[in-house]
């Protein structure tokens, strides 16, 4: 074997130098990725104003805090408002009509206000030459106090049936004065 090496020594140096050679190409390029890496770790544990990343998590959880607690406050707040809201008229019925044939057009109206629970009022008006009055009746659970002309009945019909935020109207002819 040594008489091999003997007689083949150039090819043996010319071999290990490439390998060598070899070598120290994959250790450069192991060395300038590791400094590759370590410049991104450097600019990941810093923050923006060069500070250390504890610092940035720290800000950062502080303002998580900060922001929890808005949310909890607003948590109260929109409960509150969603609870009153609730009994904010939000469906509307309205009925214009002419209840008598010597006044002109559908000046008396029936308007039913209601809120979620269907509590409410319904108030009328009628128009006549000599006057106008203005009735109104409470309304419980979507069931009205006392007893309801025609167009209240409806109006409270078209209340009970509207969209919330919607005003629900019907225009009626000259038909004369529903029960009251």
């Amino acid at each position: 074997m040594t008489t091999f090496i003997q007689d083949n020594l150039g090819v043996v140096v010319a071999v290990l130098v490439i390998g060598l050679l070899v070598a120290l190409g994959v250790a450069v390029l192991a060395v300038r990725r590791a400094t590759d890496v370590g410049r991104r770790l450097d600019a990941l544990t810093r923050g923006e104003d060069g500070r250390s990343l504890q610092a940035v998590l720290e800000a950062h959880l502080g303002r998580v805090v900060e922001v929890s607690a808005a949310v909890e406050r607003l948590t109260g707040r929109t409960s509150a408002l969603e609870a009153s809201g609730r009994k904010a008229f939000q469906r509307i019925g309205l009925v214009r009509f002419n209840p008598f044939e010597d006044t002109g057009s559908n000046q008396s109206f029936a308007l039913a206000l209601l809120d979620a629970d269907d509590d409410g009022v319904i108030v009328s008006s009628l128009h006549a030459r000599g006057g106008t009055r203005i009735y109104a009746k409470a309304v419980a659970g979507g069931r009205p106090e006392a007893t309801l002309s025609d167009e209240e009945a409806e109006a409270l019909r078209l209340a009970r049936a509207a969209v919330a935020g919607r005003v629900a109207l019907a225009d009626r002819a000259a038909a004369g004065v529903g029960g009251r």
